[in-house]
């Protein structure tokens, strides 16, 4: 039986590498982070952070001695996951975490996002391949779909604007979606490494809720005690909007089509398993919640 207790993270300090790395430290393990040289990050106090360059020899060097590796790196960084999967395999690593948190490789995305998911899955076939040649070396991705809480903070376009307590609902807003909350992914991160054996070499899909728009909105609503304002919307014309932009060199594309994605009626096309039961989220321990839970969340963010 595979037991993993030191553990290497990229991208300790970003959205999602945050929440992962607090979750490890919560569940006892040896944590150190790798940073480029050149970063501004500020990392948890206590742990050791590990500044290199990251050529083939450095990274070797940083991950040398680690049971496991942890890439989540922005978009900006996703190009190095390559060398970081040479490097975790050359050091003798015993799991390498993918960088997905996203819809995996099976996911059926607008045409625009194929350069960007042609990038990330550079990383992801080379960890397969090692794999196959390698039985020392193992490889897990984790599927968490929107990250829920996180995203309706940030994104009102997402339907929801927490500051001004209105909504926008696109189309009927009965589309289900699953998604997961940051807690969530950290916890899948967590229950990855303490299932290695059940988790290697695949994607593992996790959820904290399968809910659609008119769910959220009444949580919204009991939570603050009034009716929201609401605006109500098409995803077909989110979707020709994101793709003119996209066609004419613009930005503000990716997110329109990302939450076109969700809420495009009756594709079901941010379903990543029927129900959280489906999924993996019992086997790594992601905790299912109720659209209140979520709400509850994103208000106190």
């Amino acid at each position: 039986m595979t037991t993993i207790q030191k553990v290497a993270i990229f991208g300790a300090s970003g959205n999602f590498g945050t929440p992962i790395t607090a979750a490890l430290q919560r569940a006892g393990f040896a944590i150190t982070i790798i940073s480029r040289t050149d970063s501004t990050s500020t990392f948890p106090s206590g742990l050791p952070v590990i500044r290199t360059t990251y050529t083939l020899e450095n990274l070797t060097n940083a991950l040398a001695g680690q049971d496991a590796a942890i890439c989540v790196v922005g978009p900006g960084g996703i190009g190095a996951q390559v060398t970081m999967i040479e490097a975790a395999e050359a050091a003798g690593v015993k799991r390498f975490i993918v960088d997905d948190f996203g819809w995996g490789p099976e996911y059926p995305n607008f045409p625009e996002f194929n350069a960007i998911h042609a990038h990330r899955r550079a990383g992801w076939e080379l960890a397969k391949a090692k794999a196959q040649a390698n039985p020392n070396f193992t490889f897990t991705g984790i599927t968490s779909g929107n990250p829920i809480d996180w995203a309706m903070k940030r994104f009102p376009l997402m339907g929801f604007d927490i500051a001004r307590g209105t909504a926008i609902i696109y189309d009927s807003g009965t589309e289900k979606f699953t998604a997961t909350t940051l807690a969530g992914i950290g916890q899948s991160v967590v229950g990855v490494l303490q299932h290695p054996d059940e988790t290697a070499n695949r994607f593992v899909k996790v959820m904290s809720i399968i809910t659609n728009q008119n769910e959220l909105l009444e949580a919204f609503q009991r939570a603050t005690g009034r009716q929201w304002p609401v605006q109500h919307a098409s995803a077909q014309q989110l979707i020709e909007n994101g793709q003119r932009k996209f066609q004419a060199g613009m930005g503000g594309w990716v997110l329109e089509l990302a939450v076109a994605q969700l809420f495009d009626e009756g594709q079901a096309r941010c379903v990543m398993a029927p129900s959280w039961e489906a999924s993996d989220a019992p086997l790594v321990g992601v905790a299912k919640e109720s659209p209140d839970e979520v709400v509850a969340k994103v208000l106190q963010m």
